[in-house]
């Protein structure tokens, strides 16, 4: 079962095809994207299934070789948010049990809580032997609530379906450490977890490649979704106590859109507030193709949300050479080496945070020593070639645990 195998994905509202920025549009869609093509070329064959979200999309669609992504018709077909998607799960896994039914996967990997109940209803309704499943969760729900309080818009029940996904399937895979601890917290059992991280694509996020254009002023990168947790108010905050230094905001609706958006208001207040205004320039989204380029264009790159399940910007900004200075929560704790690849803050601590970046504004050797160290800990730890091998053998190993429990049952 090393090679070869038929794997079936589950991203109910996070298209590997979707532009990335947006509210419900980042680290996931990339992830999925990402590792259906590793696992590809090392030989297996993946389908995403993913909601619908227009009449007009095409049903199927290519998205490399050996990479195959179907719209599932679940739900209206308009775009929703995911915190609206749980009603329509139930549509989604009889939709997903037809299609297994006709072409059996050896694997079902569900990726966030939704697509893992969706995932479950299916196997449970076929009529032979249930295909194992594996659970990636992104993010948790009880760590969603312990930061966002009353702000959580999470359905109601989310911990539960969570406690419970983690203890029905086959496999949870974990992508940090701090995840690992949660999720024995909710009743996981140990045996059962694996912890694969997330991966980046050191070929396209590489120090070498174009450059975008930048002012002669030391440059800082914020760079990811416009939502209040990823704490780009900080970073504008920090930026009053740094001389001779820019701010860049990248992230949030298209340049076109940027003064619609209330969230980008809200943060061109706090720079006028600060006095910042005129070192903070925010882009909007940026094409997945251009963010290399512009990720080369800085000098650091920062990333200081409240609480982050994982993190792909500062392994992106690593895989580049770029020092990263990195709030010192969830999985960014496991990804940047505080001293070595960058430093760790705490969050929401603009003085903190001020300190780490004046440091680094001043010392050009240490941004290159941090940038180096970065690189090499991606080339060994994080390229996706890695993650895909650790993926597919758990992927093996639960297959192989499923055979041996129907085969001591028959």
């Amino acid at each position: 079962m090393s090679a070869g195998l038929k794997i079936a994905m589950v991203s109910e509202h996070a298209n590997p095809l979707a532009a990335v920025g947006g509210v419900d549009a980042g680290g996931q869609n990339v992830h999925v994207a990402a590792l259906a093509a590793a696992l590809a070329r090392d030989g297996h064959r993946v389908t995403v299934y993913t909601r619908r979200e227009s009449r007009a999309d095409r049903t199927r669609t290519t998205l490399c070789d050996g990479v195959t992504v179907e719209l599932v018709p679940a739900g209206p077909p308009t775009v929703l948010p995911k915190d609206q998607l749980l009603p329509h799960m139930p549509e989604f896994g009889r939709y997903l049990a037809d299609q297994f039914r006709r072409s059996r996967p050896n694997v079902v990997h569900a990726h966030f809580w939704m697509s893992g109940l969706a995932a479950l209803t299916a196997v449970n309704a076929l009529d032979a032997d249930p295909v194992p499943v594996v659970q990636t969760f992104h993010a948790l729900g009880s760590v969603k609530r312990r930061h966002q309080g009353d702000h959580d818009t999470s359905p109601t029940g989310r911990i539960d379906f969570e406690r419970r996904l983690a203890i029905d399937v086959d496999r949870v895979i974990a992508t940090s450490s701090d995840e690992v601890f949660e999720l024995v917290r909710l009743g996981a059992d140990h045996h059962r977890l694996s912890v694969v991280p997330c991966g980046v694509d050191i070929q396209r996020f590489s120090p070498r490649g174009d450059v975008a254009p930048k002012t002669s002023r030391t440059r800082v990168l914020s760079i990811g979704r416009l939502v209040p947790r990823k704490g780009v108010d900080d970073v504008i905050r920090a930026l009053a106590f740094v001389d001779d230094a820019e701010l860049v905001v990248a992230g949030g609706p298209s340049s076109a859109h940027l003064g619609n958006d209330e969230e980008v208001a809200r943060l061109r207040d706090i720079a006028a507030q600060a006095g910042v205004a005129d070192r903070t320039t925010f882009v909007g989204q940026v094409p997945r193709p251009h963010v290399p380029a512009l990720m080369r264009s800085a000098d650091l790159v920062v990333c200081t949300p409240w609480y982050e399940p994982f993190g792909m910007v500062p392994l992106e900004a690593m895989a580049c050479g770029k020092p990263v200075i990195a709030a010192a929560v969830g999985g960014l704790v496991d990804t940047v080496v505080d001293g070595v690849t960058g430093w760790l803050v705490p969050p929401r601590d603009p003085a903190a945070l001020a300190d780490a970046i004046s440091d680094l504004v001043r010392n050009a050797e240490t941004r290159l020593e941090f940038g180096d160290a970065g690189r090499r800990r991606v080339e060994s730890r994080y390229a996706w070639p890695h993650i895909a091998q650790a993926t597919a053998a758990v992927y093996s190993d639960v297959a192989r645990q499923r055979a041996a429990v129907i085969g001591a049952s028959s």
